[in-house]
């Protein structure tokens, strides 16, 4: 391995433990702070930590992987992701950021949505909680996934670290330096890192796909699409092959940012509630550019391995492959630290909400009411460690698909918070019993349609994404249950 791909990969992380340490100083005194910045972030650092925690290692290797397999028709994930976040922008974030401070300053989802629900209380901040934490430790392991790719890619033979498997040993790494900076900084650490993250994510993402393209062995969009269209003529295609049912299960994963806790906490923490839109168009162009590049590294990529014999045995790590082939060591360094930005910023900001959960809606809650502030934020850092030795556990089959668990673990937040924050938000009936019905419902509705196989074949046809019927059952419940049981208190309550 190359000394430049070094000097890039330390320098990166050297930035990132740094930063940790200046928000220690600025940010971590109490508990609200550690965990949500003190509500001050600004529309900037809003905007691409929610991009960044949001996309992952699915936007530089799950996606371009997908593409790179079975061609534009895999688009339709991403378009559906861009349409899903305007939206989520746009009715979710300004709403959100005003009722959580309006509901007893909020600063976790289940308390929020305690608040919001009195009469259900405990039972909404405890389900919450399990889901959240359940469902994180998957969607983490996803992230630890693609940083054991990219060591097992990239660095194979290279790294010896107890003995372990350069796979394993990526796992360790990854994890170590996202513990570091978050268990030292809290959120706004989480938040400043997503901010350089983001840059460096877009920045490969706009280089990659040039180079591919226009570089030497690329040939042109002309070239490239000839190449594909010899090949397969529905690498090329936006609809050849796609069912209906197969269009559905893509651009609904644009559902799942109304549910996202990583991702909506962001709303809660921007400075004023007039940041919004500008942290919106932020955030929708950086989204804009970063998708358009994912889309065309995957399919321009296979038009490159065709046209350079190359053999990919795995499409997630086409990436990689072209990071190392075609760059200088300082470049490729320098985008293998982008990898691991996307990996890293959505590992930290996912272990910090289930960090808060497991300290404000479990431990502040039963064991320790009358908790200092001091005592909760060291709660929080222990927190933040234990969930990331589970996900730690759940990554270590090297087989596993950065794909498919960042898509099982996306449904089950999808479904079970995405109609019960927009109800609780927009719908002044929704009460409590409602939204307990639609998180449980939700969530049973996704694990029942994986372990049946129905995401893979459905009735003999295609697949289902599970967060349709997820999405469709939690909103359905949440509607007749709040219908049926109507709790006066707190209709009058929201109506003040």
């Amino acid at each position: 391995m190359a000394i430049g791909v070094w000097i890039s990969l330390f320098a990166y992380f050297a930035l990132m433990i740094a930063i940790g340490f200046y928000a220690m100083r600025k940010s971590t005194s109490t508990s609200e702070d550690y965990m949500l910045g003190g509500r001050a972030l600004s529309p900037q650092v809003a905007a691409l930590s929610a991009g960044a925690s949001d996309m992952s290692g699915w936007l530089l290797l799950g996606l371009p992987g997908a593409l790179f397999a079975s061609g534009l028709g895999q688009a339709w994930i991403g378009i559906g992701l861009l349409v899903g976040a305007f939206f989520n922008w746009t009715l979710v974030a300004p709403r959100l950021r005003e009722q959580t401070v309006h509901y007893g300053n909020a600063i976790t989802i289940p308390e929020f949505l305690a608040n919001r629900f009195p009469t259900r209380a405990m039972s909404l901040r405890t389900v919450s909680a399990i889901v959240i934490v359940v469902f994180f430790a998957v969607y983490t392991a996803s992230g630890l996934v693609a940083g054991g790719k990219l060591f097992e890619s990239a660095f194979s033979g290279v790294i010896n670290i107890g003995g372990l498997s350069d796979y394993a040993a990526g796992i360790v790494i990854t994890l170590g330096v996202v513990l570091a900076y978050t268990v030292v900084g809290g959120f706004l650490a989480v938040s400043m890192t997503d901010f350089v993250q983001g840059c460096i994510m877009m920045l490969a993402l706009v280089i990659m796909p040039a180079v591919v393209l226009f570089g030497e062995g690329g040939g042109g969009f002309d070239q490239a699409s000839q190449t594909l269209n010899e090949v397969d003529p529905t690498l090329l295609s936006w609809t050849e092959g796609l069912t209906v049912i197969g269009w559905l299960s893509a651009v609904t994963w644009g559902l799942g940012y109304f549910g996202q806790p990583h991702i909506i906490v962001r709303f809660m923490a921007i400075r004023t509630l007039k940041d919004v839109p500008v942290a919106r168009n932020i955030g929708m162009s950086w989204m804009l550019i970063s998708l358009i590049g994912a889309i065309s590294l995957g399919v321009f990529g296979r038009a490159y391995a065709i046209r350079n014999g190359m053999d990919v045995q795995d499409p997630e790590t086409i990436f990689i492959i072209l990071a190392d082939l075609l760059f200088h060591p300082l470049i490729t360094g320098f985008l293998y630290a982008a990898l691991l930005a996307a990996i890293m910023s959505t590992i930290s900001s996912q272990l910090l909400v289930s960090s808060s959960s497991l300290t404000e809606d479990f431990y502040r809650l039963f064991l320790r009411k009358e908790a200092t502030e001091k005592e909760t934020v060291g709660i929080g850092r222990i927190s933040v460690v234990l969930v990331g030795l589970v996900a730690a556990v759940i990554a270590s089959d090297p087989d596993s698909q950065v794909l498919g668990l960042v898509s099982n673990a996306w449904a089950g937040f999808g479904a079970a918070f995405g109609p019960l924050i927009i109800l609780s938000l927009m719908w002044s009936r929704t009460n409590g019993a409602g939204a307990i019905a639609g998180m449980v419902v939700g969530a049973v509705t996704v694990m029942i349609w994986i372990s049946l196989g129905w995401n893979g074949e459905f009735m003999g046809g295609p697949g289902v994404y599970e967060i349709i019927p997820g999405f469709i059952a939690s909103f359905i419940a949440i509607l007749v249950v709040s219908s049926v049981t109507a709790d006066a208190g707190e209709y009058q309550q929201i109506q003040r």
